[in-house]
């Protein structure tokens, strides 16, 4: 049997990893493998060697006052690695984690062969990482094809293989009314994966639904959540005494409540390519510490937070971040293109065109599990 292990740092990144094994499941059934991932690569029966929460951690100020648990937490996952002695390194995004890790273990093991997915966003800070990344990593997995010269430039071998989350799949048949109830239109909200974004964020979206719910009385709010923290935001909806919320954590049905969506408030992150897809009008939001916010305005290259808005040159989906991420604020920009509905199209008509340049005809998950399995 191969061996290979995933290493992955966050939800976003245990999501995209498991669709990829997913599909070399199917066409390589001499692979065992070992994880550190989440619910998602569980659900495939490929055990983690500790919880994920145990690494993830928001902003530089929580790293740097983590440094010490992380370092311990780098070296325990090199030595899994190392023990486990695998045909493959498969690390997923996360690159300060994971690439740290992949890097260790390579100057250990040089016939491990090491692949990267979600490549470091060095088109928005740090391009010289691609050099660094050159010395320890075989071969890497681009979501983005404009990727791929910073790291041609190097020579560093890689491959365009799309992003998934923009993959169309079969949808089963979910009766969402089973879940929600009827002749409410809903508004799906992600207030992020990580529980310092939820405790950050929750505060502010219950209070923008208070605003929603002075000015509609016919919306239902669904707050688009991970297993693990799903009873943490019930408790933050329990508190609030608001009744018009949900709290959904089953990914299928997730999918369901966001094609039936009217609108969609999103912590930036991958996951606004999934609303675009979904064809879903929506503002993203992003908030952290002071100190954090100056140290990224100062290594930063782009004016843009969210990838549809980079890709454009424009901001077609409203970034409210740090100030802007505020209920008033949120109130305004939400009720405006409810009130508009000439202004939802517009936006959703400009992502297509967006999406249409980062999409890949046939299965990206697919690709990506071919290219995997090369290097078997």
């Amino acid at each position: 049997m191969k061996k290979i292990f995933i290493l992955t740092g966050e939800a976003s990144g245990d999501k995209l990893a498991s669709k990829v094994i997913n599909d070399l499941k199917k066409i390589n059934r001499n692979v065992e493998y070992l994880s550190v991932g989440g619910e998602n690569l569980q659900s495939l029966g490929i055990k983690t060697i500790y919880d994920l929460k145990e690494i993830t951690y928001l902003g530089f100020t929580n790293v740097i006052f983590n440094i010490f648990k992380i370092n311990k937490k780098i070296n325990e996952t090199v030595k899994a690695v190392i023990n486990y002695n695998p045909d493959i390194l498969f690390t997923v995004d996360s690159p300060d984690f994971t690439l740290r890790v992949a890097e260790k273990v390579k100057k250990i093991n040089s016939k491990i062969k090491t692949i990267h997915y979600v490549a470091p966003q060095v088109w928005v800070w740090r391009e010289g990482r691609v050099k660094k990344i050159k010395k320890f990593i075989d071969h890497i997995l681009l979501l983005f094809s404009f990727e791929k010269k910073y790291f041609e430039k190097e020579n560093i071998s890689c491959e365009f293989v799309g992003h998934p989350l923009l993959q169309n799949r079969e949808r089963s048949k979910i009766d969402i009314n089973q879940v929600i109830g009827k002749n409410k239109a809903l508004i799906s909200i992600f207030p992020g994966s990580r529980k310092s974004e939820i405790i950050t964020l929750m505060p502010i979206l219950l209070d923008f639904i208070k605003l929603m719910n002075e000015k509609y009385s016919d919306m239902t709010y669904v707050f688009h959540s991970t297993i693990e923290y799903s009873n943490l935001i019930q408790t933050f909806v329990n508190d609030s005494k608001i009744s018009n919320c949900e709290i959904i954590s089953d990914d299928k049905i997730k999918s369901h409540i966001l094609q039936k969506s009217i609108f969609a408030v999103a912590k930036s992150g991958t996951v606004s390519l999934e609303i675009c897809n979904s064809k879903i009008p929506s503002i993203i939001l992003y908030k952290m510490g002071f100190i954090n916010f100056l140290i990224i305005k100062i290594l930063i290259k782009t004016k843009f937070a969210n990838i549809i808005n980079f890709a454009a040159q424009e901001e077609i989906i409203p970034e409210l971040l740090q100030s802007k991420c505020n209920s008033k604020d949120i109130f305004k920009y939400v009720s405006d293109f409810l009130e508009d509905t000439d202004k939802m199209k517009d936006q959703v008509n400009k992502t297509q065109k967006i999406l249409d340049k980062l999409k890949i005809n046939g299965s990206s998950s697919e690709l990506a599990s071919l290219s995997i399995n090369k290097f078997l």
